[in-house]
């Protein structure tokens, strides 16, 4: 997803994306249609207004899917808006990308900057199907120019279902808030059988680490998960590594579903 200077000023240039719409300057709204959900009700007036939501939500899950459905085998890369074209993370996000590619993976991004923008750009110089799934946001933003295959979302609980929907892997690269809820809602959807165990890979030790110390010591510790959860995750520093772990587990599971 797209982000803020540090001045806090909205970046500009690329343009706000509401649905089908491109808008920029003064025509940007200061709300999104995710506030506006999820805003409280006042009176009645939500009873009238918000079945109507429905149709507009289902629209985004039949365009998603009608744009994916044939994307073929594919691993969804996630890291870091903020991270600069000259940092190693990026470098990494880059190599990521045109490594799957070359296995026969499509690659799946927010469709956003920073590591978005290198795995979307790896697979996309490797001649592989660049996929990017943007989210309306409250300040302009736009798909990355290495996305050749990318859907705007207006709610962010439709975009998250097409991650988990096309993708037989994730490969979760250092980053913030959004890369923490996309890759725990992964483990909790695998956790709870919600979905069929597929791989999660984390790229980084020294940014991944602190966190799965605090797992192991703290949450599995107290019994807040068990310590086998932790096993859903498997941690690298390699690009090489994190794909061949991506086939490799994803081969495993596959055998073990079938028998």
């Amino acid at each position: 997803m797209s982000e803020r200077t540090d001045e806090g000023v909205p970046e500009t240039g690329r343009g706000y994306r509401k649905g089908p719409l491109l808008l920029r300057g003064t025509q940007i709204p200061t709300s999104t249609t995710d506030q506006r959900l999820l805003a409280p009700g006042e009176g009645t007036e939500w009873v009238h207004s918000d079945p109507w939501r429905v149709m507009r939500i289902q629209a985004e899950f039949v365009e998603g899917f009608g744009a994916l459905a044939e994307v073929g085998p594919a691993v969804s890369v996630f890291g870091s808006a903020r991270t600069a074209p000259d940092h190693p993370d990026y470098a990494l996000g880059e190599l990521v990308g045109k490594l799957l590619v070359a296995s026969g993976y499509s690659v799946i991004t927010g469709g956003g900057p920073g590591i978005m923008e290198a795995a979307n750009k790896g697979a996309a110089e490797a001649g592989g199907t660049s996929v990017g799934l943007g989210i309306e946001l409250p300040f302009e933003q736009g798909m990355n120019e290495h996305v050749n295959r990318g859907v705007s979302f207006r709610y962010f609980f439709a975009r998250k279902t097409m991650f988990v929907k096309y993708a037989q892997g994730f490969v979760v690269l250092p980053g913030g808030f959004g890369t923490f809820d996309e890759l725990f809602e992964a483990l909790t959807l695998v956790q709870t059988h919600k979905v069929t165990e597929f791989p999660v890979v984390l790229v980084g030790s020294d940014y991944w680490g602190g966190l799965l110390d605090w797992l192991r010591t703290v949450v599995a510790a107290r019994g807040m998960i068990k310590e086998s959860d932790l096993d859903l995750l498997y941690v690298t520093d390699s690009a090489e590594d994190a794909v061949s772990h991506v086939i490799r587990r994803g081969r495993q599971l596959a055998a073990e579903r079938r028998a």
